[in-house]
């Protein structure tokens, strides 16, 4: 396990797509400062200048090219053959996506403090200000941050699911892309039809999406995913462990 998660971040770490790519979420930020202009200085930097799309998107890109380019091209055949245990192949795939979603959301803390150092983007902030939850505004980013890479753990999970499942790399791009852009809309509109019991149908898994929205803006979207803060967190977690293991079954029998 350890000599294949070494192996693998390896290969992560020499491919020139997963840094390289890493410039398109700071002009997506760069954007969403300009746009929001410097009247929201404090969420911009709460929330990282709202960077947990662009970070989902990136790990959809950068997942399917880790499992289901692999797949497509037929590269993890001999991986496969040479190793005893899919089990380490899997699992070491998986650990080395959510290293690199941590990268992300370390780079994204520290394009943010870069970013406040630039008067034409945003507005100075005063770091110890107290902000959201009657915290200092550090201490606000820092939160938002890791409830943010709570909110991305099943769509890493996800990645893993759908590349099983379907060899082709686009076709999971698209599907995981759909899922990040309009599942939070989706979730609102079955509770809003009033399918099923509300009690049961706020537990979807496209509602936990709107954990790290609701977190830095409670009032709102408590309101549209009928959940506490930490109902969302729980589900995220669930959802995470469930669509890991329905990904692990498919890997472990899948024909090579």
């Amino acid at each position: 396990m350890y000599t294949q998660l070494k192996q693998e971040l390896y290969k992560l770490n020499h491919r020139k797509l997963p840094w390289i790519i890493i410039t398109l979420m700071l002009f997506f930020m760069i954007i969403i400062g300009l746009a929001m202009g410097r009247t929201y200085s404090n969420l911009l930097v709460m929330t990282c200048y709202d960077s947990s799309t662009i970070i989902m998107l990136i790990l959809v890109i950068v997942g399917s090219t880790i499992f289901s380019m692999e797949f497509q091209y037929g590269t993890i055949i001999p991986l496969i053959y040479r190793l005893s245990s899919r089990s380490a192949v899997f699992f070491a795939k998986f650990i080395t996506l959510f290293l690199y979603d941590f990268v992300l959301h370390i780079a994204a803390m520290i394009l943010t403090v870069l970013l406040n150092i630039v008067p034409i983007i945003n507005a100075p902030v005063s770091w110890a200000a107290i902000y959201k939850y009657h915290q200092p505004l550090v201490v606000n980013m820092f939160m938002n941050t890791g409830v943010d890479l709570i909110t991305s753990t099943p769509i890493i999970s996800l990645i893993c699911l759908t590349s099983c499942l379907i060899n082709s790399n686009t076709v999971v791009i698209a599907i995981n892309a759909l899922i990040i852009f309009m599942g939070s809309d989706l979730s609102s509109s079955l509770l809003l039809a009033h399918v099923g019991p509300s009690s049961i149908v706020r537990w979807n898994p496209f509602n936990m999406l709107n954990l790290t929205t609701q977190y830095y803006n409670y009032a709102t979207y408590h309101v549209t995913s009928m959940l506490s803060n930490a109902q969302p967190l729980t589900g995220t977690l669930c959802y995470t462990v469930v669509f890991l293991l329905l990904a692990y079954w498919a890997f472990s029998r899948k024909n090579f």
